[in-house]
């Protein structure tokens, strides 16, 4: 099996989420709710809407989900609820690191309140268009969606209070560039709070290089120490991270990590 490069699992993680958004457009209103495959990332292997509520609500409260329509709670993927580590406060501005279908923007966009703002952002133009689309059904006035790149972020520095992401820097094959990107982009004192997947063993190099499970969120995840140190090189302090199954038996589990810009930053 070839090394993968960089642009190989760009591409394959825009065409798988771009598809799955795509369905999930043409399935609405009809069908507002997405059937997940056993191998999404971090979604549930069953169909039915019943069973996707479950696991919905396995990650997100009665409250947050009974605050946005039905459909759009259910279509959200992730491995965590990052609105609920990240401690928003009224007059915020948040980012969320590949948005999505838009959850995670609308519910931090409550915490924030009128006077703050949260921006979504997602390489993905389908993706794009399914949370404009939510946008519209949750009337949210302090929500916006931009395109761009993890790695090479649209956005002035210092602009964000805190930033957000659930379970989408492991898609990116320049960790490295994503975390300094998420520094620059914090004021000082900011902070990332952020769930993703992590190994807590060292990966095979045939498990690294599977391109499908690249896209489903496994092969490109960082291991814990790996994660840890990544971000401190970059300028962040104060990392922390809690493992959610700490004797997952497959070496995978979702985690949730914190880490805070100093307030008199010079690395950037």
């Amino acid at each position: 099996m070839t090394e993968r490069t960089a642009d190989e699992i760009k591409q394959a993680v825009l065409e798988r989420y771009s598809a799955s958004a795509r369905g999930q457009l043409e399935k609405q209103p009809e069908i507002p709710v997405e059937t997940v495959g056993e191998d999404e990332c971090c979604g549930p292997a069953e169909t039915a809407k019943e069973e996707t509520s479950a696991w919905a609500e396995g990650l997100y409260s009665a409250k947050e989900l009974g605050a946005v329509p039905t459909e759009v709670a259910q279509l959200s993927l992730g491995c965590g609820n990052p609105t609920a580590l990240a401690e928003l406060r009224p007059g915020e501005a948040v980012l969320d690191l590949g948005s999505g279908s838009g959850l995670d923007c609308f519910l931090a966009a409550q915490q924030v309140g009128s006077e703050g703002r949260v921006v979504g952002l997602d390489m993905s133009d389908d993706m794009l268009e399914l949370a404009q689309r939510n946008l519209a059904k949750v009337g949210a006035t302090n929500v916006e969606f931009r395109k761009g790149e993890l790695e090479s972020m649209p956005l002035p520095d210092g602009s964000f209070d805190a930033i957000i992401s659930n379970c989408v820097i492991n898609l990116s094959p320049d960790k490295d560039a994503v975390f300094r990107e998420s520094l620059r982009v914090l004021k000082p004192g900011g902070r990332l709070r952020v769930s993703d997947i992590v190994w807590t063993r060292t990966p095979t190099d045939a498990e690294q290089r599977d391109l499908g499970s690249w896209t489903g969120c496994v092969a490109g995840a960082l291991e814990v120490g790996e994660f840890v140190s990544k971000l401190e090189a970059a300028g962040f302090v104060d990392v922390t991270t809690v493992l959610k199954d700490k004797m997952h038996e497959s070496g995978v589990t979702s985690a949730d990590i914190s880490a805070i810009k100093p307030q008199a930053c010079e690395c950037c």
